[in-house]
């Protein structure tokens, strides 16, 4: 079911899913702010990985993640460094009140929150498309955390990001003195924890179930080719807001569906979508209505996806979701047990309220083991 990034992987470092990844990164700046520690006893870190497969978002999801467990407004400043000279990361030269020394302008990038109640994160973005000027200057920020004259505040967490000089990118080789500054992830495009952010972020249910039917679609960047529109999990979101914003028809949709994620796939997509048409009414699902069971297995992916999208909707009403659980006990149980799994992931800690439900706990004592293949 994983859906694996292009491009030759490092050896030498971790690599690991964004979802994984940010779970890891989490945890420890969660401890190092219950301790009231200096955020530097932790290196700077940098993510790797193919265009397109989800580092930037994952930078947001780590900021939710730490904002929902210490209580502190989390603010996330992003850095494009591609776009920097060096001169823009130390600021504008001007003088000092009497005209004899010149002072350093600090840039309003670095206008940070240092108040106790407030963790900062520093993201710069685009490292490795930095030309090396840019790169040398961001010695300092990765290991001082200073900028010229200017120091960043105590509460700031320091993350880049960029592409691998094997995917073809616009890439210059990191210096082997700014890479020995940062800790480094290298980020591999995987479907579990990519549906996992869909589901939680709202991913129009079309692209989530044709996905979930067709995960190696997730991510096919290849830096080999000349392609210009290429199915990732970036271009899927892009594919997603058209639906979702614009028009839920595919065909309708369909020049600027393939812009985002290229013909083949946009015409595997549209073809997909035409189950849509003769799928069950997710109302009378949740209401409790007896309604069709489909056999075909596209269609029971379509219906998964509809189920899940209309459940993040009512997740409150304990009700209507038992009514689709008895709805999922006729499906084949390994397509219950994907059902039941997005279900899990609809709100943080959701299981707990699954458990208070019969029907979820009779599910589970005579089918759990089938969780194991979902």
């Amino acid at each position: 079911m994983g859906a694996k990034a292009g491009g030759k992987t490092n050896s030498n470092m971790a690599v690991l899913s964004v979802g994984r990844a940010m779970a890891q990164l989490r945890e420890a700046f969660v401890q190092i702010i219950g301790n009231d520690l200096p955020m530097n006893l932790l290196p700077s870190v940098m993510l790797w990985g193919a265009p397109g497969v989800g580092k930037s978002q994952g930078v947001r999801q780590l900021a939710r993640g730490i904002e929902a467990e210490t209580g502190k407004s989390v603010h996330v400043t992003d850095v494009r460094l591609l776009l920097f000279n060096p001169i823009d990361l130390r600021g504008i030269p001007t003088s000092n009140a009497d005209k004899t020394l010149a002072v350093w302008l600090k840039p309003k990038i670095f206008d940070m929150d240092g108040s106790s109640s407030a963790i900062n994160i520093l993201f710069l973005d685009e490292i490795s498309a930095a030309p090396p000027s840019v790169q040398a200057a961001a010695y300092q920020i990765t290991l001082d955390r200073t900028v010229g004259e200017h120091k960043l505040p105590d509460n700031c967490i320091v993350i880049a990001a960029g592409n691998r000089i094997t995917d073809k990118s616009v890439t210059y080789k990191m210096p082997k003195a700014l890479a020995n500054r940062l800790c480094h992830f290298e980020i591999e495009c995987d479907f579990t924890s990519w549906k996992e952010w869909a589901i939680q972020n709202g991913v129009n249910e079309k692209v989530i179930g044709f996905l979930s039917f067709r995960p190696a679609y997730l991510m096919m960047f290849d830096p080999a080719s000349d392609d210009l529109a290429f199915p990732t999990p970036r271009s899927w979101e892009m594919a997603s807001n058209i639906l979702s914003i614009l028009s839920d028809d595919a065909d309708k949709s369909y020049s600027m569906i393939a812009g985002c994620v290229g013909t083949g796939a946009a015409v595997e997509f549209r073809t997909w979508c035409a189950v849509y048409r003769n799928l069950p009414d997710m109302k009378d699902i949740f209401d409790g209505k007896d309604t069709q069971i489909p056999e075909q297995t596209d269609v029971i992916y379509a219906v998964i996806s509809g189920m899940v999208s209309y459940a993040a909707k009512h997740a409150s009403d304990l009700d209507r979701i038992a009514n689709s659980i008895r709805y999922a006990q006729k499906l084949p149980p390994d397509f219950a047990a994907v059902l039941l799994k997005d279900y899990m992931v609809l709100q943080p800690d959701y299981r707990s309220k699954l458990m208070m439900i019969p029907e979820f706990q009779a599910w589970m004592s005579k089918n759990g083991r089938f969780f194991n293949n979902a």
